[in-house]
């Protein structure tokens, strides 16, 4: 589903070219549930931010369901974000004067014309996700677990060839985290869906049916 051919990355930092990523190759098949761990610096999410077509490489190409992102204009890779990716942070980025119903909805809101469909789909990810009493309750008003809980339900929405994952349990204790990763596990398992995890967190290692560990911007040896 996704291909990545000899991706580099290089930042310029005043007179300092920092490469982020050197000559990473590798493939995502559909239903992985692939953890990307490593120290900080090892370029994980700038290798996720390339796949999420967030940024652009320097050299290679990231080939996404027959498509290479590297080629795509701004207005179509937002398109490919759009409908195609959904996305987890690790701060959860939630709008908080809306309920939790409403920041699983944002996403569509702006292009989707039948409203009512809308709302009930999302209502059914909230529901999934163990959620169904709190649709009604605004970020502030949740635990930082289940705000993770409604950022993974909107990651949903679009129903994603693939969900990207940063640090998603860094905001939340440790036993929220094995929560966390075991609905994402229980997603994966039972409904198909693809994921990319980046963590720092053993327990995502664990869960993975694949690990990639990355070393100073390249694909190390397994530990």
């Amino acid at each position: 589903m996704v291909e990545v051919k000899d991706l580099t990355k290089i930042y310029q930092l005043g007179q300092v070219k920092v490469k982020a990523l050197d000559n990473v190759n590798m493939r995502i098949e559909r239903g992985d549930f692939l953890a990307i761990v490593g120290p900080s610096g090892s370029g994980k999410s700038t290798l996720l931010n390339l796949i999420g077509a967030l940024d652009r490489p320097t050299r290679g190409s990231v080939i996404l369901d027959g498509v290479d992102l590297a080629k795509l204009s701004d207005g179509k890779l937002s398109k490919i974000r759009r409908y195609k990716i959904g996305f987890v942070f690790q701060f959860f980025n939630l709008i908080p004067t809306l309920s939790a119903l409403e920041n699983v909805m944002i996403p569509l809101s702006p292009i989707e014309r039948d409203k009512a469909k809308l709302r009930e789909k999302a209502k059914g990810l909230l529901e999934t996700i163990g959620l169904a009493e709190r649709i009604n309750h605004r970020p502030a008003e949740l635990s930082g677990g289940e705000q993770q809980r409604v950022a993974i339900a909107r990651a949903l929405i679009n129903d994603p060839l693939l969900v990207l994952a940063d640090e998603p349990t860094g905001n939340v204790d440790s036993q929220t985290g094995e929560e966390l990763i075991g609905l994402m596990s229980k997603l994966n398992k039972e409904e198909g869906q693809t994921f990319v995890i980046v963590s720092h967190d053993p327990s995502v290692a664990k869960r993975a049916n694949r690990v990639i560990h990355l070393r100073d911007g390249r694909i190390a040896e397994t530990p």
